[in-house]
């Protein structure tokens, strides 16, 4: 029987096998095992019946040695502790890769936001907002959207820090809507870095993007928008995607911009169909017959079994966490390529440092403007984990972790956390 982890012990684990990998003393890299701060805080909403409920909110600070920290909130029924502060310590590790200036965080709600109203929802955001506004900041610790949540939630929130504060600070969230200071290709973020990594990876390998099968699991805003840029910008071509509903599979290739529409719409796709397109499970899709995988969706979805019987030649991660560590042994003995998800989703915090940098310069860019800078960023952050890979014979996964690592104990270093 596979092992169950948590999560923050998993993150642990690549930690200890990465630094040891390149030599690192255990005394550099301890205090990344270790949360700068955790907060757990009631969260009271009036239902529209009248009821009241009584909601746990979180909010982990793992790391601000590079900068704020900086992470989304996400709205779920599973959210807890230990997913929280692992989320936290990988948006950390994801900061550092990516070498923007910031430390990592995570927050979130234990919610089923399905079974709210609108103005339920904006209650149950502001009262968390109010919760966690006094150790969050534009030189503190920066939201942003993430599973379930968005740019409206994120306008409530900024409102919310704006009138407890009596300021202008714009700046305490990224994500938001333009109309409040969000910035221009920001919604398109992360899935338009997994598509420039990708893109990357194959060119590594000698593949051309045109003749590769792509199958994409998850339809929400990171898979829609791969599945949009892979196959429109790129030509690659995608034979499977899938959602809460399930999956679709077509050998020569799906209808992208009318799934795209239909994800737009929040509409399944269970509900689509199309001559020569094959309704599937998502575990089927994790099978299916493709040259590349995309884990778009939640946390461990390819285990053991998966991992042992999948047909893709490379993984790339979208997801936060979407492979186990024992999974992970099995894909690398089987000379599977993965690209891990502190890289790979990366574009999303970029763009979210970009936008943090407009609403402090008070000056906003082109949607061009930001797309290229994007690039660049990945790119970077790309070669550096292909050079690392290669220097020290590592998975790309070990080689992502020991190039945060190395620059994340540099800072503890020059600010004498450590001494040696």
């Amino acid at each position: 029987m596979e092992k169950v982890y948590n999560p923050f012990d998993n993150f642990c684990s690549v930690l200890d096998k990465a630094a040891s990998a390149i030599n690192m003393p255990k005394n550099d890299y301890e205090i990344l095992k270790h949360p700068e701060r955790e907060l757990k805080i009631a969260v009271p909403v009036v239902m529209d019946n009248g009821e009241l409920k009584v909601f746990e909110g979180f909010r982990v600070q793992h790391s601000s040695l590079r900068g704020p920290c900086k992470g989304g909130i996400r709205y779920h029924q599973n959210v807890n502790i230990d997913e929280v502060k692992a989320l936290s310590a990988w948006m950390t590790f994801k900061c550092a890769v990516a070498d923007i200036p910031y430390g990592g965080g995570k927050g979130g709600i234990t919610v089923d936001p399905r079974e709210l109203s609108t103005k339920e929802l904006e209650r149950l955001t502001r009262k968390y907002a109010a919760g966690i506004t006094p150790i969050v900041g534009p030189f503190q610790d920066v939201p942003a959207p993430d599973v379930n949540t968005n740019a409206q939630i994120m306008d409530w929130f900024v409102d919310t820090y704006n009138t407890l504060k009596g300021g202008d600070f714009r700046g305490v969230v990224t994500g938001k809507s333009l109309a409040t200071g969000g910035s221009l290709g920001r919604p398109d973020a992360t899935g338009r870095g997994v598509s420039i990594v990708t893109e990357a990876l194959l060119n590594v390998n000698g593949i051309d993007p045109k003749n590769t099968k792509i199958a994409i699991q998850g339809m929400g805003n990171v898979g829609s928008v791969s599945a949009r840029i892979l196959s429109g910008e790129i030509g690659a071509k995608i034979v499977a995607v899938s959602d809460v509903s399930g999956g679709l599979y077509c050998e020569d290739g799906l209808d992208i911009p009318a799934l795209y529409q239909m994800a737009l719409k929040r509409e399944l796709v269970e509900n689509y169909n199309a001559p020569g397109v094959k309704h599937i499970t998502n575990k089927e899709l994790l099978l299916c017959d493709c040259d590349v995988l995309i884990p778009a969706a939640l946390e461990n979805q390819i285990n053991v079994e998966i991992a042992e019987n999948l047909k893709a030649k490379i993984i790339i991660e979208a997801a936060n966490g979407p492979t186990t560590v024992e999974a992970d042994a099995i894909l690398e003995a089987r000379g599977i390529q993965v690209l891990p998800d502190i890289l790979s989703n990366a574009g999303g915090v970029v763009v979210s440092y970009f936008e943090w940098c407009q609403n402090i310069q008070g000056y906003y860019w082109s949607e061009e403007e930001v797309n290229a800078k994007l690039k660049v960023k990945m790119i970077n952050a790309f070669n550096d984990v292909i050079d690392m890979a290669k220097k020290y014979n590592l998975s790309y996964r070990l080689a992502a972790y020991a190039v945060a690592l190395n620059r994340l104990v540099t800072v503890a270093k020059a600010k004498g956390y450590i001494f040696n």
